[in-house]
């Protein structure tokens, strides 16, 4: 067999060996192929390849340098004294396994002095049409070889040579913004060398046909959409590329190889982290694709792990006591909360950001009787009590720097660097892992604490570890500790709800996702700011993850006045969270956020389990999100039209999740009947008109399949 035809739950992805059995190339990705039907072999275009190698040309599924030589290689090969590269040659039989839960491949290759071994692996599901890759490099021989550039995977998109890139970029307060460039004859390519997934970018594009005649970037629902995403959580990088040879965009994929080179001693091997492929027939069911991919992830989803949240951070910074976070929850309670967590400011030495981080018990000022005394008085309130850490950073001014200086990062001889007046400890370190490990252990069984926010709030700087062959691995070994520290909680204290933060979205990934609960998109809390953050967000990221608070502030660029009711809807499009300072919310605003609290109880599961559209820019006009589980569609709609003399009785949206020919009871957002039904053929047609009945800048509507 040279040809391996795996099959996903809608899709096909085929590969099969080059002529020389040198490596694999891609013969086909896209809709399902029928039972019996096998793509044609890849082989060699009627065309010139000029001034090229063979390999230069060839769609591999990988390469190195060596079997490469002008073209972009996913691995480079170091054995020193000048020696680079490997040729390479299929050694023993693949190992194909197919059955009804999906397929799996593996090929292995040995290089020309049949020490290094190269292993290609792949897996598929019929549960989604996601498809896993990745890498394993072993060095058999006797001397030690470096990998300057160790990616995962190479993937061919069938696209052209005129491609459009989707992509998420951004900064603090100002994450997954969506972005798009044109690539023709050339390289895309973004990353983080921050040691953390990153603000400046998410590990993920989409990428797409351009036509010649489309000089701009608008967006094409209807092109064959080809996703690939990383997962993984440490510095990286993804690179899409085309060239007048071919007909393929090659996205390549993996562990950062500015900062990042691999050394394997003999005897050792490297397992490259893995990338995510996926094909859709357009923008929104890749979507779609994503999101499905993701809910297999996620433990359970539902007010056990997505909690309604209220986080005492805005209400009280660091001036926190016992008396006064009392208060906050009874009045959290009071409107529907069903989980209270303390913020920064609760441990020993903090009353600002310049001292105490590391130092993980309670301050005996703040907090006389430990934090029990909170935690019960928080679960007497019929609430769950959670907690912010930040373990894997550290004040100057601690007693843990005072003890170990030498767990930080730091290069030798360079004054140490501050951000934030706080360092990063190498969790890549043994001694550290098992530190963060033990203290969390502690803190968790210290008190009733049922929600732990964890956060790292500044970029590793001056990475590495002197007189550590493996220094330069130090992101590879920081996040592969991380996920140690999260598997521990999640097996250790199964009833904990974890919200993964990062000064905002800097770590969210789908590594991220499968070992937390809920992910704090953004610092950003402005709800117009904000909404535009969402809407990138939920492109490749699913609505159960999202916190998302209902806050005072008006924003950090879009400050035009917002009302309560356009903030909840906002919030409410993921896991709803409350960050307003309770102790100064009237009477008046805080019934208001118990009616809507108890609104958004009543269509959680939609949001949580149902499938998610976006219509509209979110910029401007009627912006919308919908939801559709089974029976029910929810529907959040925007105006961000400054506008204000248009004609709002002409407002309408057009759902597209609706099941054909089934009517729908129309409802406000409390659930009430609005006394209509409507068809889905003629709110597709039509659409559905928006009366404003939640708030005079945003409403929520619900439909409701009308039994036969």
């Amino acid at each position: 067999m040279s040809q391996w035809h795996l099959r996903t739950r809608r899709t096909s992805y085929a590969v099969s060996l080059t002529p020389d059995a040198s490596g694999a190339v891609s013969d086909y990705w896209g809709p399902a192929l029928a039972a019996g039907e096998d793509p044609t072999p890849w082989s060699e275009p009627d065309r010139f390849v000029g001034y090229a190698s063979e390999a230069d040309a060839q769609p591999l599924e990988y390469a190195s340098d060596g079997q490469r030589h002008t073209a972009f290689s996913e691995l480079l090969i170091d054995r020193g004294d000048s020696r680079t590269g490997a040729r390479w040659t299929l050694h023993g039989e693949p190992q194909w396994r197919s059955d009804a839960s999906g397929d799996e491949l593996e090929l292995v290759f040995h290089d020309e002095t049949e020490t290094l071994h190269l292993v290609l692996g792949y897996r598929s599901s019929r549960d989604h049409d996601v498809i896993r890759r990745w890498t394993r490099i072993a060095n058999h021989g006797s001397d030690t070889v470096t990998l300057p550039r160790a990616f995962s995977a190479a993937w061919n998109a069938p696209v052209g040579q005129r491609v459009r890139v989707d992509y998420l970029a951004g900064s603090w307060g100002r994450e997954f913004q969506a972005r798009s460039a044109q690539v023709h004859w050339g390289t895309f390519s973004i990353g983080s060398r921050q040691g953390v997934t990153g603000m400046s970018f998410s590990p993920v594009v989409r990428v797409s046909a351009l036509p010649d005649d489309d000089d701009d970037v608008a967006t094409r629902s209807g092109a064959d959409a080809y996703g690939v995403a990383l997962d993984w959580s440490g510095s990286w990088r993804l690179q899409v590329e085309t060239a007048a040879v071919g007909s393929h965009a090659r996205v390549s994929a993996g562990v950062d190889d500015d900062v990042t080179t691999v050394t394997l001693l003999p005897g050792e091997e490297f397992r490259t982290p893995d990338s995510l492929g996926a094909y859709a027939a357009s923008a929104i069911e890749l979507s779609s694709r994503w999101h499905e991919f993701q809910r297999g992830l996620a433990r359970e989803r539902g007010s056990q792990t997505q909690p309604i949240v209220y986080n005492s951070w805005m209400a009280t910074t660091f001036d926190v006591d016992i008396a006064q976070q009392l208060e906050l929850a009874r009045r959290a309670a009071a409107i529907g909360v069903e989980t209270f967590v303390l913020d920064d400011g609760w441990f020993r030495g903090r009353m600002s950001d310049r001292a105490g981080l590391g130092d993980w018990q309670p301050d005996p000022a703040k907090f006389p009787k430990g934090l029990s005394e909170l935690a019960d008085g928080v679960e007497a309130l019929g609430m769950r009590f959670g907690l912010w850490v930040e373990p894997e950073c550290v004040n100057p001014d601690s007693d843990l720097f005072r003890a170990h200086p030498d767990w930080v990062y730091r290069a030798e001889g360079r004054p140490l660097l501050t951000i934030r007046n706080q360092y990063v400890l190498d969790l890549g370190r043994e001694e550290v892992a098992l530190w963060v490990m033990a203290t969390l252990r502690d803190l968790l069984s210290s008190a009733p604490i049922g929600y732990l926010k964890w956060d790292m709030n500044r970029p590793v700087t001056d990475g590495g570890r002197a007189g550590d062959p493996h220094g330069r691995q130090w992101s590879v070994q920081h996040t592969r500790n991380y996920y140690r520290v999260m598997d521990m909680l999640r097996a250790e204290f199964p009833d904990v709800v974890v919200e993964a933060c990062a000064s905002g979205g800097a770590r969210i990934d789908n590594a991220v996702l499968q070992r937390s609960d809920v992910v704090w998109t953004s610092d950003q809390v402005g709800p117009r700011d904000r909404l535009v953050i969402q809407h990138g967000f939920l492109s490749a990221y699913p609505s159960w993850t999202m916190s998302s608070w209902v806050a005072e502030d008006d924003g950090h660029r879009d400050r035009e006045a917002a009302s309560l009711g356009y903030r909840f809807a906002v919030a409410m499009c993921g896991v709803l969270g409350i960050g307003l300072d309770l102790s100064r919310t009237s009477d008046a605003d805080l019934e208001e956020c118990g009616r809507r609290i108890e609104a958004y109880r009543g269509i959680r599961d939609v949001i949580l389990a149902g499938d998610v559209r976006t219509h509209g820019d979110p910029h401007r006009g009627l912006y919308t999100v919908e939801y559709t589980a089974e029976s029910r569609t929810v529907l959040f709609v925007f105006d961000r039209d400054r506008d204000r003399a248009r004609d709002r009785d002409a407002a309408r949206v057009y759902p597209a999740g609706l099941r054909p020919h089934t009517r729908y009871d129309v409802r406000d957002g409390y659930g009430r009947t609005m006394g209509r039904q409507i068809s889905a053929e003629e709110a597709g047609v039509r659409g559905v008109p928006v009366t404003f009945s939640w708030a005079p800048d945003a409403d929520v509507l619900i439909l409701d399949a009308v039994e036969a």
